[in-house]
């Protein structure tokens, strides 16, 4: 299990908010975190600062998702782009497999799954309102085997 660890930029200038206080919660995220900070083509990053109110699906009440990460980044036609990013390992992208026997395992898992959705719709909607992107990158995408 990975535990909560500190990250100190290269490149201080380039994070938006506290650079003394950026937490990484995964070594997914860290990884991510490295790329974002030595990437030249990344002008400004930051982490759990974006925060976006959603409805949960499994008590009808308002909560709040601190989205991962909001990069701006140049793109190859030299136009700054905004997008925020999500890490998720990619089995928790899609819905559970429904088993022969409804389990508590497959109950938990489909209820995380319905809260990721509904955070994963806010997000869509707050980006697309600024004219951003949100995405969700896995450990396809990241390389990890």
């Amino acid at each position: 299990m990975f535990h909560k660890r500190m990250y100190k930029p290269i490149n201080p200038h380039k994070y938006a908010g506290d650079h003394t206080n950026i937490v990484m919660r995964s070594s997914w995220e860290t990884k991510f975190a490295i790329w974002c900070d030595k990437n030249p083509a990344v002008v400004m990053w930051s982490s759990e600062e974006t925060v976006v109110p959603y409805i949960s699906p499994v008590d009808n009440r308002a909560h709040r998702y601190f989205i991962d990460f909001k990069i701006q980044v140049y793109t190859n036609t030299g136009k700054l782009k905004t997008y925020l990013v999500e890490i998720k390992p990619d089995t928790q992208t899609r819905p559970p497999q429904a088993p022969t026997r409804k389990t508590k395992r497959y109950i938990q898992e489909v209820m995380t799954w319905g809260v990721n959705d509904a955070k994963w719709k806010a997000a869509r909607t707050y980006a697309l309102d600024r004219n951003w992107e949100f995405i969700i990158l896995t450990e396809n995408h990241l390389g990890i085997k």
